[in-house]
């Protein structure tokens, strides 16, 4: 098994296997503050989070290949991500909007609000069949 994580220090995605061996840079190109990350093993599938000047969801596959961007409008700062492997969906939450939004995970269409506060804060989510779970600050 591998482990993926983001370094906002430096605008890198890594990878490594479980025991820190193989590590390697897999996008270091076009990021700017990375924040959060999720994996779909199955489909083959990175997706990540982004503060920086252009705030959006992104997409790549493992290796870092066919980076494109899912969500760059209506997105300020977007903390953590999450995948609904049975619903094929993405999960995430917004500091500062607020709101806690699913897109389809293969188009990016479809997007949907499914949880609007006030000053929540939301720092994660997770998504886990029918219910969804956030932590705020």
């Amino acid at each position: 098994g591998n482990i993926y994580w983001t370094d906002h220090g430096f605008n890198l995605i890594e990878v490594a296997r479980l025991n820190g061996s193989f590590r390697y840079v897999v996008i270091s190109q076009g990021l700017d503050q990375p924040r959060s990350i999720a994996v779909h093993p199955e489909k083959g599938y990175l997706f990540w989070t982004e503060w920086g000047q252009t705030p959006c969801i992104g997409k790549a596959h493992l290796d870092g290949s066919d980076k494109v961007v899912l969500v760059s409008l209506g997105i300020v700062w977007p903390n953590g991500i999450s995948i609904d492997y049975e619903e094929n969906k993405l999960y995430w939450c917004d500091a500062r909007t607020d709101k806690i939004e699913r897109i389809d995970l293969e188009s990016g269409g479809n997007r949907q609000i499914v949880l609007s506060g006030s000053n929540v804060d939301m720092f994660s989510v997770a998504v886990f069949g029918a219910y969804i779970y956030w932590s705020d600050r």
